[in-house]
């Protein structure tokens, strides 16, 4: 599919995808929205792509916000849409099969935050800016802000950046758990794509199971999230990845992953 906000490169079982916005400093409209939710739709239906990265493009921004000029005239009932529109991308982000990386390459504020949060893992560039700045515009974080971002930090601090709507540098947002790991900013998208390229080289549908279990069992009590743990870990008995894995393991022999 042709998209005109976003670009879409697949590079063997890696589709790395550059919201490409420059001059908004790639924030987050109605247009680009709709066009990350379809590019999930294709990456969710192809078995090859294993991981998946979302970048910006230019050298400031990952994702500066959601499109301000955009809200400005939306009615409230618009602005409900626009907040479930993001919600929806956000959530079909989580619920991708394929785990997701972001290489947050500068402003990652307000909605380009949230995106990120919805990603699994963070990467950051020692440019990059963390931030929910909504309460200085008036407005509420509409992308699933007030809800991920607790749950990643704590209610403490989640509520700090919320409500004091300050900026966080990437090595204040590492020290808090909001990242994984900070590069200079040359280093990022090779650092990326290499930690990418790892997670492609294992078992794929064990790789995809453990991100359910992991987000499954986030939104349940122990034991119930034990019980689901055992039931996708008895899936994965079936294939034959595990089977060429044992075998290997017990030969003392490298194993190259097919996802069957």
């Amino acid at each position: 599919m042709v998209y005109e906000n976003i670009l879409v490169e697949k590079r063997e079982h890696i589709t790395l995808i550059t919201i490409n916005r420059p001059k908004a400093l790639n924030a987050l409209n109605s247009k680009t929205l709709t066009e990350l939710d379809q590019a999930m739709d294709e990456i969710a239906l192809d078995s090859t792509v294993r991981v998946v990265i979302i970048t910006g493009s230019g050298e400031k921004s990952f994702v500066a916000g959601a499109d301000i000029s955009e809200m400005n005239e939306k009615t409230p009932m618009e602005a409900r849409y626009f907040s479930q529109l993001g919600h929806k991308l956000m959530n079909k982000i989580e619920a991708l099969p394929q785990p997701v990386i972001a290489a947050v390459n500068g402003f990652a504020l307000g909605g380009g935050l949230e995106l990120a949060m919805a990603c699994d893992i963070r990467l950051a560039s020692e440019n990059a800016l963390f931030g929910q700045p909504e309460v200085n515009l008036g407005i509420v974080a509409g992308f699933g802000g007030t809800q991920r971002l607790p749950r990643l930090v704590g209610n403490g601090r989640a509520t700090e950046i919320l409500l004091t709507a300050e900026p966080l540098d990437a090595n204040e947002a590492y020290r808090m758990g909001l990242v994984n790991r900070v590069y200079t900013k040359e280093e990022l998208l090779d650092e990326t794509m290499k930690m990418a390229q790892k997670i492609a080289s294992k078992a794929p549908i064990a790789v995809q199971l453990t991100k359910s279990a992991i987000y499954k069992g986030e939104n349940m009590d122990l034991i119930s999230g034990q019980a689901y743990e055992a039931e996708v870990f008895a899936e994965t008995f079936n294939t034959e990845d595990r089977k060429n894995g044992f075998k290997a393991f017990l030969e003392k022999k490298q194993v190259v992953f097919q996802g069957k």
